[in-house]
């Protein structure tokens, strides 16, 4: 199972929202990139990033973090938030990024998924779900949309996507557990790259994300907060 340590970017510092709101948020570091050198330190294979004023704005905001981030460190980085055309994507990638996770415009149009699979390649173009009660949200969480995650996820994979970042929203920054039950849904349904996101709370939490057999998990809070240590689990999880 691949794990992937995360950094939510606003204002050029380290945060966590509750739920994903935007009135709910702790700073943890004002130095981003030396949370990731410090995640590379304790064997993490892979850095997942978020923009977060990006995902709210529609632009990409924090550019100037986000390469500090990708030049600290020699492992892969994915970023979400705000990318929503072609050159958003050649933007990102340009700044070191290995893989752009596209959420809105993938639900608002498929067909920008296909052209972005076309331009530069599935193994740098990865599709956010995020739900609530099983529906997709759009917006930096702010507005549901009329599409079921399954639904979304299964024209995603007619298309070429090879891996999904899939967020159960309810659970984001609450430190209650994934939801297990529809992430495997998920994966079992397409056969496809699921990441699992949103309420990694303990080890135990990662070990039923790796008992479903589901391919990677994120953790934010968990790692702030010391509940999930990060070297013990690249040591019991990652292949």
């Amino acid at each position: 199972m691949r794990l992937y340590p995360a950094i939510d970017i606003k204002d050029g510092k380290c945060v966590r929202l509750k739920k994903g709101l935007f009135n709910e948020v702790t700073v943890y570091s004002d130095k981003p990139y030396e949370i990731a050198e410090s995640f590379e330190a304790d064997g993490a294979k892979f850095i997942h990033t978020v923009d977060l004023d990006g995902a709210r704005g529609g632009h990409s905001v924090n550019s100037e973090t986000i390469k500090k981030i990708v030049d600290s460190v020699s492992v892969p980085v994915q970023l979400g938030g705000g990318i929503r055309t072609l050159e958003d994507i050649e933007t990102v990638l340009n700044l070191g990024i290995y893989r752009a996770i596209i959420g809105t415009k993938a639900v608002e149009n498929p067909d920008f998924i296909r052209q972005a699979i076309e331009n530069f390649g599935a193994e740098h173009i990865v599709v956010g779900i995020d739900a609530k009660n099983g529906m997709v949200a759009v917006e930096g969480w702010e507005k549901v949309s009329d599409k079921t995650a399954i639904s979304l996820a299964l024209a995603m994979k007619d298309i070429g996507v090879k891996t999904i970042v899939y967020t159960d929203i309810s659970k984001d920054g609450m430190l209650s557990g994934p939801n297990i039950e529809q992430t495997k849904l998920l994966s079992d349904k397409t056969g496809i790259d699921i990441i699992a996101s949103g309420g990694m709370s303990c080890m135990d939490d990662l070990r039923n994300v790796y008992k479903a057999g589901i391919h990677g998990a994120i953790m934010g809070k968990s790692l702030y907060e010391k509940k999930i240590i990060l070297k013990d689990a690249v040591k019991e999880f990652e292949n």
